[in-house]
């Protein structure tokens, strides 16, 4: 059975070479999204995936699509599209980002905890402080014996788990379900959680416990209609005093405004945001210059394998169309990832 390929994205001439050499019985078709809108309708019409981030078809243009692949792992962003509201599955980028997202998160915790933010306002003003100035507030936070909580306890949170237990955190997980992992297929690359993990994962509707229990609170949950507006002023609250929060989730998932605000008064002791609600942050905005905030561009999911991974996946999940089998990393529309 012939399988049709269409792809909306700038992938490298090397990365479609090898798909082909791979799968030399897929017909791979490549376009930007402009050329896919205008494209002729018999072509449409046959493709079996599609590969894209941004260009979403309606559903008669497509009536032998069998998978969206997305160059996500989000996907707020199709929600709206007629595709989502068709039987159509979706496949995200899921398994790619675990690694250098819990990396990122375990920087972010040792740059924080080690007063970094300070430290590079001292190295912009060219100020050596005093001996008395570097103990008093430049002495790092002690990690071991504190407890990390983390907001999503999925593939991501998982890793971010392994690399806390080697600074001798404690973890506390949060889920959908509770458990670990849903059983359905997944495709992960790297490094994987060693058996024995010794978080301790809770439901959805004991937040205000893990949140109570957190010294340093890591938000790495999908955005959806549960999760939107999760982290308000009233669960900032309930942090210890002095607590780290880290937000390498989606914007809209923890109010700015309200962490802000306990940032500058003190209740929050130090923030990393690699998200926002409105991307790109726009030049004027006060988190630019927020003395106790690491502020990062939307790049903790970059992945350095990343046309590799995303190759592995794509030929996956074409080969399991070709056999007839479900593909891998498929959105749960229910629970929307």
């Amino acid at each position: 059975m012939t399988v049709t390929y269409l792809s909306t994205l700038p992938l490298p001439d090397a990365w479609f070479a090898e798909l082909t050499a791979r799968l030399p019985e897929v017909e791979v078709h490549r376009l930007t999204p402009a050329e896919a809108a205008a494209a002729p309708a018999d072509l449409l019409r046959r493709v079996d995936l599609l590969h894209t981030t941004a260009w979403f078809p309606e559903p008669e243009q497509v009536p032998a699509l069998r998978c969206v692949q997305l160059d996500t792992s989000g996907v707020d962003h199709v929600r709206e599209t007629r595709l989502w509201a068709s039987a159509v599955p979706f496949a995200t980028l899921g398994g790619i980002a675990p690694v250098p997202m819990a990396e990122y998160a375990m920087m972010a915790v040792l740059e924080l905890a080690h007063r970094m933010p300070l430290i590079v306002r001292h190295r912009n003003d060219r100020s050596w402080p005093d001996p008395a100035e570097r103990l008093a507030t430049l002495t790092p936070r002690q990690l071991a014996g504190s407890t990390l909580g983390i907001i999503g306890y999925g593939r991501i949170g998982r890793e971010i788990s392994r690399l806390a237990s080697v600074f001798g955190m404690d973890v506390l997980g949060l889920s959908r379900t509770g458990v670990p992992n849903a059983a359905q297929a997944k495709f992960d690359t790297g490094r994987q959680t060693a058996d024995g993990d010794r978080a301790q994962v809770l439901p959805m509707d004991r937040l205000d416990e893990v949140l109570t229990r957190s010294d340093i609170l890591v938000v790495v949950v999908p955005l959806t209609e549960l999760t939107r507006g999760m982290i308000g002023a009233r669960e900032l609250d309930l942090l210890p005093p002095g607590a780290l929060v880290i937000n390498i989730a989606r914007g809209g998932i923890v109010d700015e405004a309200a962490l802000l605000e306990r940032l500058r008064d003190g209740r929050i002791g130090g923030a990393a945001v690699d998200v926002f609600d409105d991307e790109p942050l726009p030049p004027d905005s006060v988190w630019w210059s927020e003395p106790n905030a690491l502020v990062t561009p939307h790049v903790a999911g970059l992945a350095p394998q990343y046309h590799a991974q995303t190759l592995d996946l794509v030929v996956e999940n074409l080969t399991r169309l070709a056999d007839g089998r479900p593909i891998v990393n498929e959105v749960d529309r229910v629970s929307g990832y």
